[in-house]
C-alpha cells in the first residue's frame, strides 16, 4: 500500500477543518494527492474510481466553504463519494474499503458524522436533503444543506419530484449537479444531450466566432462589447440549457461552471452559501479525471477489481468460467435473432446486466431507460400489452424500485413481461445497499407471478427461454453474481413445465430442497455428510412459485426430516413458502430453513459472507448434522 508520507498536502489533512487552513496553491496540491493516492490505492484493492476522480475539485471546495459535519452535505449514490471518505478521517481507512470489517463502498450514517444519509442507489439526495432543510427550520437551526447528485441520478423520476416540492417549498437548499454526462454507462438524460448539442453547434459557434473577430478589431470599445457579448452569451444560454427547467421549478440556476477549476468552485459556493431558498449549482466535470485510462474508458473504470495502475487493465483471473451474466447476456442474443418480438430493456446498466452485448448486436431490440427503475417496468407493461416481450434485465435490489408498477401495472393486468434479477443473493464488496436479499419475498406475494432460480449456467439459459415462451402473465428469474460454473452448455433450448422440480440424488437420512445457487452447495455439503453417515436426497426445486406440490407431497411422506435452502432472506422466501403448503397439509415434518437472517448483511466477498453466515457447503453439513441428530425441532430457523 502507498506510503502516506509520499502525498505532500494530503499527510497533513485528516479533517475538513485542516482543509480550511490551506492557501490556494496548496489546495491545488491537495486535489493532485487525492487523485494520486485514490490511483494507488485502488488498482491494488478495486472499487468505484471513475466517479471519485471526477469529483475531486468539487469535494475540496465544499469541505473548505461548508461547514461540515455541521453544515449538512447528502451525496447521491456513493460512487463520488471516495474523496469525501479521503478527507473525513478515513484516508488510511480507504485501503480496507469494500473489504471484510473495512469502510464501505458507500456512504453509511453509522460510519462517520461527516455521512449525513446513507446511500447505495441513485437519485435519493435531494429528497433526503429536503428534508434535513425542514427540519432545520422547525429546530430553528442556522445550518446549510447541500445535495450533491450526479446527472445519471438525474435520469430518475424521484430527484424531478424532490425538486418539484422543494421549489414550492422555498426551503432554503443548495443543489450542486457534478454533470460529467455519465451515469454508469453513457448517459440517457436528454437535457444534457439537448445542451452538449447546442453548445457544439455549427451555427451557434460561426456567430459567436464572427462577433468575437469583429469586436476584435475595435479596440477598447471592442473590449466592452466583447463584455457585453459575453453576458449576452450567458443569458441566452441560460434561456436554452437546462437552466430553464431548473428555474422553471423552483430553483435559482448558476452554471454551467468548470467542476475541475478549483478557484471558481470554491468562489460560487461562496456566492450562494448564504442565498435564500432553492439553488442549483452546475458543474461540468469529466469521469476518471487526471487518470488517462479512465478518461479514456470512463464505463470501465467506474468500478473496478484491482488493476493495472500503468494500463487501467483489470488482472485476470486465468481459467475462470464466464459470469452468469454474460451466459444471460448471449442467450438473450440467441433468442431475439429467433423472435424479433422480444426485446431487452435496463436501467442505465448495460454491462452490468449483460444487454450490452444485445446493444452491440442488435441495437434496435435494446432500450436504455436511464436510472429510471419504475419508468422501465410501466415501460415494459406497456410494450407487453401491444404483443411485445420485454426482457426487463435489473439487479434484484435496483427492483425493488418498481415494486408498486410490477403489481399494479404488470401483475394486474395479467401482462407477459419477464424480469430478470442479476445480482441476486449475496453481492459481496458493494454491501446490504446493493444485496439481492428480498427479491424472492417481494415476487412471491404477487398473485400470478412465476419465480425460477437456475442451478447452473445451463439450467439459465432454459429458464430464460421458458419465460419469453410463457403467456400467461409476468415471470421472473433470478440468478447470483460471479462465475458461473463452467457446465458445458447444449446448442439451442429446452422449455421447463412450469413448477416442476428435478432430483439431483437420492437419500435416505434427510431430504435437502434447494433453489439457485444454493443446489450446488447442497451437493457439496451432501458429500461432506455422506462421509458422516448421513444420505442426504437433494431436490432442485427450481421454482420458488408455484411450488411442485407434487414433489412436496412425496417428501413429505418419505422424509421426517427436511432442509429448505435459498440465498435470501428466510422471512417470506421460499423456505416460507414449503411451510406454509405443509401447514395447508397439516404435514407435521420436521423442517430447518437455511438462508439469509432478518438482519442487513454487510460488506465482505461472497465467499467470506456464505461462510460467516453458514450458508457455505461447510457450514451446510454442520448444520444438517446437528439438525438430523437431534430431536423434533419442527420448523427451526437456521441462519
Amino acid at each position: 500500500m502507498a506510503d502516506m508520507s509520499k502525498y505532500k498536502v494530503l499527510s497533513k489533512v485528516n479533517i475538513p477543518a485542516d482543509v480550511k487552513t490551506l492557501d490556494s496553491h496548496e489546495l491545488k496540491q491537495l486535489c493532485a494527492d487525492i487523485r494520486e493516492y485514490m490511483i494507488d490505492t485502488i488498482s491494488e484493492i478495486g472499487g468505484h474510481f471513475g466517479g471519485g476522480l471526477g469529483a475531486v475539485e468539487l469535494t475540496v471546495a465544499i469541505h473548505k466553504v461548508f461547514n461540515t459535519p455541521y453544515d449538512l452535505v447528502v451525496w447521491d449514490t456513493g460512487h463520488q463519494a471516495y474523496p469525501h471518505k479521503i478527507l473525513t478521517g478515513r484516508k488510511e481507512a480507504l485501503k480496507s474499503i469494500r473489504q471484510l470489517n473495512g469502510i464501505s463502498g458507500f456512504l453509511k450514517r453509522t460510519e462517520s458524522e461527516y455521512d449525513t444519509f446513507g446511500a447505495g442507489h441513485a437519485s435519493t439526495s435531494i429528497s433526503a436533503a429536503l428534508g434535513m432543510a425542514v427540519a432545520r427550520d422547525m429546530n430553528k437551526e442556522n445550518r446549510k444543506v447541500v445535495a450533491v447528485m450526479g446527472d445519471g441520478a438525474m435520469t430518475g423520476g424521484m430527484a424531478y419530484e424532490a425538486m418539484n416540492n422543494s421549489g414550492i417549498r422555498k426551503s432554503d437548499l443548495i443543489v450542486v449537479l457534478n454533470d460529467n454526462n455519465m451515469s454508469i454507462a453513457p448517459n440517457v438524460w436528454q437535457i444534457s444531450n439537448y445542451f452538449t448539442e447546442m453548445i457544439a453547434h455549427p451555427d451557434y459557434n460561426k456567430f459567436k466566432g464572427q462577433i468575437w473577430d469583429l469586436t476584435g478589431k475595435l479596440d477598447q470599445f471592442g473590449d466592452r462589447l466583447r463584455k457585453i457579448a459575453a453576458r449576452l452569451e450567458t443569458g441566452v444560454k441560460a434561456v436554452v440549457t437546462p437552466g430553464m427547467l431548473f428555474e422553471a421549478l423552483g430553483f435559482r440556476y448558476f452554471g454551467p461552471i468548470n467542476g475541475h477549476n478549483l478557484h471558481q468552485m470554491i468562489k460560487i459556493f461562496e456566492q450562494v452559501r448564504d442565498l435564500k431558498g432553492p439553488i442549483l449549482v452546475h458543474a461540468i466535470t469529466q469521469k476518471g479525471k487526471g487518470y488517462k485510462p479512465a478518461e479514456g474508458h470512463e464505463q470501465r473504470l467506474h468500478a473496478s477489481t484491482p488493476f493495472d495502475k500503468l494500463t487501467g487493465k483489470a488482472y485476470k483471473k486465468e481459467g475462470a468460467p464466464p459470469a452468469f451474466t454474460k451466459i444471460f447476456g448471449e442467450a438473450l442474443v440467441e433468442i431475439i435473432k429467433n423472435n424479433k418480438k422480444v426485446i431487452g430493456i435496463t436501467g442505465a446498466m448495460p454491462d452490468g446486466t449483460g444487454l450490452d452485448y444485445l446493444q452491440k448486436e442488435i441495437p434496435e431490440n435494446y432500450f436504455d431507460v436511464g436510472i429510471a427503475e419504475e419508468h422501465a417496468v410501466t415501460f415494459a407493461a406497456g410494450l407487453a400489452t401491444q404483443n411485445i416481450i420485454p426482457v426487463v434485465a435489473i439487479y434484484s435490489t435496483f427492483l425493488q424500485r418498481g415494486f408498486d408498477q410490477i403489481i399494479h401495472d404488470v401483475a394486474l393486468q395479467h401482462l407477459h413481461v419477464v424480469f430478470v434479477l442479476d445480482r441476486a443473493g449475496l453481492v459481496g464488496a458493494d454491501g446490504p445497499t446493493h444485496h439481492g436479499a428480498f427479491d424472492l419475498t417481494y415476487l412471491r406475494l404477487i398473485p400470478g407471478m412465476v419465480i425460477m432460480a437456475p442451478k447452473d449456467e445451463s439450467e439459465l439459459r432454459d429458464m430464460l427461454f421458458t419465460a419469453v415462451e410463457y403467456k400467461d402473465g409476468p415471470i421472473a428469474l433470478r440468478y447470483p453474481r460471479g462465475s458461473a460454473f463452467g457446465v458445458p452448455l447444449k446448442k439451442g433450448f429446452d422449455l421447463i413445465e412450469i413448477g416442476t422440480s428435478e432430483k439431483i440424488q437420492d437419500g435416505e437420512d434427510v431430504a435437502m430442497l434447494a433453489v439457485g445457487l444454493m443446489t450446488n452447495y447442497s451437493v457439496k455439503a451432501a458429500d461432506k455428510l455422506k462421509e458422516e453417515g448421513i444420505s442426504c436426497e437433494i431436490i432442485n426445486m427450481r421454482f420458488v412459485k408455484p411450488l411442485d406440490t407434487k414433489r412436496l407431497d412425496e417428501i413429505a411422506k418419505k422424509h421426517s426430516k427436511i432442509i429448505t435452502l435459498e440465498e435470501s432472506s428466510l422471512m417470506g422466501g421460499f423456505g416460507s413458502g414449503v411451510l406454509e403448503y405443509f401447514a395447508e397439509k397439516n404435514y407435521k415434518n420436521d423442517v430447518m430453513r437455511i438462508g439469509l437472517p432478518d438482519r442487513f448483511v454487510d460488506h465482505g466477498t461472497q465467499a467470506e459472507l456464505h461462510k460467516l453466515l453458514g450458508i457455505d457447503p461447510d457450514g451446510i453439513a454442520s448444520k444438517v448434522k446437528i439438525f438430523c441428530e437431534s430431536k423434533s425441532i419442527n420448523h427451526e430457523v437456521a441462519v
